[in-house]
């Protein structure tokens, strides 16, 4: 047997996985062997780094649970999650940008009418989300599933809080557009607010020195038959954190104004609590295939 040669080892690693019948399953494998070789060679790793890595990662699988994904929460604030977006959506032909789904995305929601208030015991502003769905031509898409999500005014999701139980959500639901593409509901204004830092991604940001603020947000999930899902947020303009997002998420196109109103009633008629502000929005979906 010849002396052992690690740039060798690298060569007979990835060829170990030439005969893998999926030919996209055998190159990202060989690629992967590839780059991470080439990683631990460029840095040098040394063992207790390794170990350090192997804990780190398995540290992040048992944060991971129903109601939260610790690796989705690695990925994002790595900048992976947003790679993998723009490399999906390179030519969006008119229709919205999209971005990260985030860690707190639980699954289908529960279908409410439109005009509901989403948080209407939640302290803080008061805001009317007045949107539409439509084709990049601006033809309305009727049928559309709107699921929206965001935290409240201290930075936390329903799914963080205790007891939380899925059929009790809070600033949490689905709409359905009408035959105009028409979807509105009222909930409290969003706030920048820290991702979770009770985890290994929090270490690895503390560490960092990194800042772990999101700037304030909705996140928005678009689905309709013939078209691409739309995975979105719409930040809120004059947030300090815009251009210094944790998850490298904020993109020009998804920055609303919100318009303060002080009428006595919102769009829909129905009484306001007080001064509210309106997000107005046109989600434009891409056609599928």
């Amino acid at each position: 047997m010849p002396a052992f040669d690690d740039t060798q080892l690298t060569e007979s690693v990835i060829q170990s996985f030439a005969s893998a019948p999926d030919p996209r399953l055998r190159t990202v494998l060989q690629h992967l062997v590839k780059h991470m070789h080439a990683f631990v060679r460029d840095v040098d790793l040394t063992f207790d780094e390794w170990l350090a890595a192997i804990d780190f990662l398995t540290r992040t699988g048992h944060k991971s649970d129903a109601t939260r994904q610790e690796f989705i929460l690695l990925s994002d604030v790595l900048g992976a999650s947003m790679l993998v977006d723009a490399l999906g959506h390179r030519d969006q032909s008119g229709a919205t940008d999209t971005t990260v789904l985030g860690p707190f995305y639980v699954g289908e929601h529960r279908v409410m009418p439109s005009g509901s208030d989403l948080g209407a015991d939640s302290p803080g502003e008061r805001v009317f989300v007045d949107a539409s769905v439509t084709d990049p031509a601006g033809r309305p898409i009727a049928g559309a599933s709107v699921d929206v999500w965001h935290a409240d005014r201290d930075g936390l999701y329903d799914s963080q809080k205790p007891g939380y139980t899925v059929d009790k959500p809070w600033l949490r639901a689905r709409f359905v557009t009408g035959d105009d593409g028409r979807f509105f509901f009222r909930t409290v204004m969003p706030n920048s607010y820290p991702i979770p830092m009770d985890g290994p991604v929090g270490e690895l940001m503390t560490a960092a020195r990194r800042s772990e603020i999101r700037p304030a947000h909705i996140h928005f999930l678009i689905a309709a038959p013939g078209f691409e899902t739309l995975v979105t947020h719409l930040f809120v303009a004059g947030d300090d954190y815009l251009t210094r997002d944790a998850v490298f998420g904020v993109k020009p196109s998804l920055i609303v104004r919100l318009e303060a109103r002080d009428d006595p009633t919102t769009p829909d008629g129905k009484p306001a609590q007080g001064r509210w502000h309106r997000m107005p929005y046109r989600f434009a979906l891409k056609a599928a295939g």
